[in-house]
């Protein structure tokens, strides 16, 4: 849902960098993951820039990771998926050569990236993108995108 960013005045809040889209993550009462740890949102507003400043019940370091149990998350509609859920997934082009595995997505202006393990990025889009098959952990994608570096 976002890391832990610079601190934010003094009483411990702190900026959320990277931040999800969704503002229930960063409201008060609301619970995250911090590492294997639980911890409470009690104090939340929006600092400059609009960006989401929290105060949780306890002390997190400084680039930690903020995520929340899968079970919290709502379902996707069809053809949605979640970036966790991508990454790792083997990139094949129809004709059957295997171009890599996916290491990140890549936030885009127009599009989201999908950015391979041998540094390719691929568009995430429907001309590209032709498949996405979690059970298989497979995506099938259009000839002709794949630039190897």
């Amino acid at each position: 849902m976002g890391r832990v960013g610079r601190p934010h005045g003094l009483d411990g809040g702190f900026f959320v960098e990277r931040p999800s889209d969704d503002p229930r993550w960063f409201a008060v009462g609301s619970t995250l993951l911090v590492g294997e740890t639980e911890a409470k949102v009690i104090a939340a507003r929006r600092g400059s820039g609009g960006r989401p400043v929290v105060l949780l019940d306890r002390r997190v370091p400084r680039g930690a990771l903020l995520e929340v149990p899968l079970a919290a998350l709502p379902p996707t509609a069809a053809d949605e998926y979640y970036t966790f859920e991508l990454i790792g997934l083997e990139v094949v082009e129809e004709e059957g050569a295997t171009l890599g595995r996916v290491s990140a997505v890549v936030p885009g202006v127009a599009n989201d990236s999908l950015e391979l393990d041998t540094g390719a990025l691929l568009p995430l889009v429907a001309a590209c993108v032709r498949d996405i098959d979690l059970a298989a952990g497979r995506i099938l994608v259009s000839p002709g995108f794949f630039n190897p570096l």
